[in-house]
């Protein structure tokens, strides 16, 4: 059964950040802290002119969705949406929303960097770059930064605490 507390969304359409963030907190009194991360495509100094996202339709869903039931019991968040778009994106738009709502914030920072650490690492989706004269380029490598991010939540014992 899945977690009603939890709004898990692959899309192609844009999302609205203030809309996200109330539809997760209206009317709720047990929320003190809520904590967004939004990223944007950026431009990459001009030569950017868009990225072209693919994901694993379902397994995506499942993946984000795995790793946020890890964060909610984790860290004690009361509510938590995720959001990653797919298809052309250009620079300045929306990529993708991690919403987190906790009593305190520091499990709300915590478990919206968590889910962006493994979401980044972990959920199958692939960028391609095209270039400013529509010209598609390299498909994105993934970066050690990412994956250092991501196993400084594991344990000692090297297992994934997810």
């Amino acid at each position: 059964m899945t977690d009603p507390a939890i709004s898990v969304r692959v899309q192609r359409e844009d999302f609205d950040l203030a809309a996200e963030v109330s539809a997760l907190s209206s009317g709720r009194k047990d929320i003190g802290a809520v904590v967004t991360f939004s990223g944007l495509c950026r431009d990459e100094a001009g030569t950017l002119g868009a990225l072209e996202l693919e994901h694993y339709p379902g397994m995506a869903e499942a993946e984000i969705r795995r790793v946020s039931e890890a964060a909610m019991v984790r860290f004690g968040l009361i509510a938590l949406t995720a959001i990653h778009r797919y298809g052309r994106i250009l620079p300045g738009e929306n990529i993708v929303l991690v919403v987190a709502a906790s009593p305190h914030r520091q499990a709300a920072f915590d478990g919206a960097n968590f889910v962006m650490d493994f979401l980044k690492t972990s959920a199958p989706f692939w960028k391609k770059e095209i270039d400013t004269a529509g010209k598609a380029g390299q498909w994105v490598s993934a970066k050690d930064a990412d994956d250092s991010a991501r196993d400084r939540w594991t344990e000692s014992d090297g297992k994934a605490n997810s």
